[in-house]
């Protein structure tokens, strides 16, 4: 626990003692007409935070997906606003958003670690500039990436070497396709 921590954990225990003492003192003789309310109330938020948690975990299997037909592949526009393609670079699936405003395709440190490379053993000799300043890039070649049918061959890419939530779909593999967006849609075309 760092410092901000320890500071919320005695806000809340310091709320807890006030409200503890509130109901105490409000009900002193007849606790056991408090206990309902509060076993109806702590339900309450229980469900919420359950409801919230299953949420989090299968919201994102609940929205729509992309779908490929012959040399297409439609996006739909995700709940926050971008779009997301999913592509399997050497034999592993990674999602990237689609970001018109990067020039090349930029890997996580997690995504450059699951396809087989290192981050430490890289050498970070570029440099990029993004909205969060620049960050130190390292060159690497991804040796085939597929999209349904369609398949590219050393295909070059950076990995970040900044925190990086999301690998990024630049235009460097986007020129590659026809884009188009019709409502709130991306399509892809080959």
């Amino acid at each position: 626990m760092d410092g901000f921590d320890i500071g919320r954990l005695g806000y809340l225990i310091l709320l807890l003692g006030l409200v503890g003492g509130w109901l105490f003192v409000e009900y002193r003789g007849r606790l056991g007409a408090a206990l309902r309310p509060i076993v109806a109330w702590g339900l309450i938020i229980l469900a919420v935070a359950a409801g919230y948690g299953v949420w989090t975990d299968m919201g994102p299997s609940l929205s729509p997906r992309q779908q490929m037909s012959g040399d297409a592949v439609e996006l739909p526009r995700a709940p926050d606003g971008h779009y997301y393609l999913t592509l399997s670079v050497d034999g592993t699936n990674l999602r990237f958003l689609v970001d018109t405003g990067a020039s090349g395709i930029v890997l996580s440190a997690d995504d450059a670690r699951r396809i087989g490379f290192d981050p430490g053993a890289l050498s970070y000799l570029g440099v990029a500039s993004t909205a969060n300043g620049e960050v130190r890039t390292a060159r690497v070649v991804l040796d085939r990436v597929d999209l349904g049918t369609i398949t590219d061959r050393d295909v070059p890419a950076f990995v970040n070497e900044g925190e990086l939530g999301t690998s990024l779909l630049g235009m460097s593999y986007l020129n590659r396709f026809h884009l188009e967006i019709a409502g709130d849609r991306m399509i892809l075309r080959r």
